[in-house]
């Protein structure tokens, strides 16, 4: 086997997908392995003090599933709930979330050479959240990392023992 035959084979071994959706005008993605299904948007319970982009809790056949605007959440878009609203369910960490967005795309192959790594902006945008961008048919696209965003302390919808020893 040649050295490029290899080295081929070792970079397509390394490659994600990725589910692609948008948000207002912009196109984001995240893994693939964390959606448990993609819904219409359904009546929300809401959830008394809860910050403006956690918009309630629906039963999903028997779990207590809360749901994420990610629009209000990145100040992206128009927040309109209608027939044409998705929800994308997750599971992170053993609990499912719903995250509200415009609409999904596709499922996107990406290896790592095509990830770029996610530019700093200081204290007006935390890029913690951003797994990367990635350029896809002349499109930016932003790759979300949902698990820091939904684990995180500012959602505070999933505890992590990873979570509670960096709070230690």
């Amino acid at each position: 086997m040649s050295e490029a035959v290899l080295q081929q084979a070792v970079s397509a071994s390394k490659e994600s997908e990725f589910l692609s959706f948008i948000l207002g005008e912009e196109h984001y993605a995240l893994d693939i392995t964390t959606v448990k299904e993609i819904r219409g948007y359904e009546q929300v319970t809401k959830i008394a003090n809860a910050p403006s982009f956690i918009k309630g809790v629906i039963n999903l056949r028997g779990d207590i599933v809360p749901i994420v605007d990610l629009r209000l959440k990145f100040n992206v878009g128009e927040a309109t709930y209608n027939q044409f609203t998705i929800v994308i369910m997750l599971n992170v960490h053993d609990r499912i979330v719903g995250i509200v967005v415009d609409g999904v795309s596709d499922v996107i192959r990406l290896s790592e050479g095509d990830v770029l790594p996610p530019p700093e902006f200081g204290v007006s945008f935390d890029s913690k959240y951003l797994h990367g961008l990635a350029d896809i048919d002349e499109n930016m696209v932003i790759l979300v990392n949902i698990e820091s965003l939904i684990t995180s302390n500012e959602l505070g919808l999933v505890e992590t023992k990873t979570a509670s020893v960096e709070e230690e």
